[in-house]
């Protein structure tokens, strides 16, 4: 194959679906759908807990960022999916592949930051509930979360820069519907070994170093359940915990499951639907998982649904 450095590379293709050609339009109707439902489900979780002083508590400042995320985590990838679906272009620049890998990984890592601040805001109250408020203070909230990011963005940062070092065969194609790190490792004509370290590196710091804090949360968790004598504590800290413990089997078991096997096994079908999972089904599912088995949150989300609906019918009385 015609080999070039990074300048000569033209346009990567993103095969994505490409071999459902008869599925094309009942994929772009669901996936657009899945993407409006995330949009406005997230930015109704933001909403509500913004407009209520009630939920102005650190596991609701938590799930305020972690909505937020998810829907950068979800347009990162999914606009382009839905144009490459409609117009059939399946082309991507190498400049924009580059900045999708960029974002793409960033609000990824943000993800499994947060869902490990939201495991251990869960252990301090469950397990230190007398100093719950001492320990989880504004300062350190808005510590944690900064930290998230901060290291979110170095981290993918540093993935992303390592890929500007390759050079790369012409005609290339990406057997995904976004410019997945690794496979468009797979795709270079230079020596990969440096950026391969980069990603293990990277999945173990930001994804199983996070899972391992979170599974330890959860053990003290479960520790301290066992230990509740009354039915209500019982029933009150497994409700708490089970919605945290939902997203976080979906997000992490397939993310990891994906890039623990992509140097492994090829590329597949089962591939591509467990990065469906983690990119675009967790992201949907997160505000009904939260918001539905979460009874201030329902009756916040209510009042906020109600004044909207009477302040549009008193837009109209005037209007009319």
């Amino acid at each position: 194959m015609e080999r070039g450095n990074q300048t000569e590379v033209g346009n990567f293709l993103l095969l994505g679906f490409a071999e459902d050609s008869d599925m094309q339009l009942l994929l772009y109707g669901l996936f657009l759908s899945m993407y409006l439902v995330t949009i406005t489900g997230n930015l109704l979780i933001i909403l509500t807990i913004s407009s209520d002083s009630h939920l102005h508590t650190p596991m609701y400042f938590f799930l305020s960022n972690l909505s937020f995320a998810d829907i950068c985590f979800t347009s990162t990838t999914v606009p382009k999916m839905l144009v490459t679906i409609q117009t059939q272009s399946k082309m991507i620049t190498f400049a924009g592949c580059l900045t999708q890998i960029f974002f793409f990984t960033a609000f990824g890592c943000l993800d499994n930051l947060l869902l490990t601040v939201m495991a251990y805001d869960r252990f301090v109250a469950i397990c230190h509930p007398l100093h719950y408020l001492i320990i989880m203070n504004p300062r350190l909230c808005g510590l944690l979360v900064l930290g998230s990011w901060c290291i979110s963005v170095m981290g993918s940062l540093l993935e992303t820069l390592t890929i500007l070092r390759l050079s790369f065969c012409t005609n290339m194609e990406i057997p995904h519907f976004f410019c997945d790190p690794s496979e468009v490792l797979k795709l270079s004509c230079s020596d990969t070994f440096i950026n391969n370290i980069v990603m293990y590196f990277m999945t173990i710091v930001l994804g199983v170093f996070p899972l391992s804090g979170i599974l330890f949360s959860y053990s003290q968790i479960f520790s301290s359940i066992l230990r509740v004598s009354s039915a209500r504590g019982l029933h009150k800290a497994v409700s708490t915990c089970g919605s945290h413990l939902s997203i976080v089997s979906l997000f992490c078991g397939t993310g990891l499951g994906v890039y623990l096997s992509s140097a492994a096994t090829p590329s597949s079908r089962r591939s591509l639907m467990a990065s469906v999972m983690y990119s675009m089904v967790t992201p949907m599912l997160n505000p009904f998982i939260y918001s539905l088995r979460n009874r201030h949150m329902k009756g916040s989300l209510g009042r906020l649904l109600l004044r909207a609906t009477s302040l549009n019918e008193g837009t109209i009385a005037e209007h009319s």
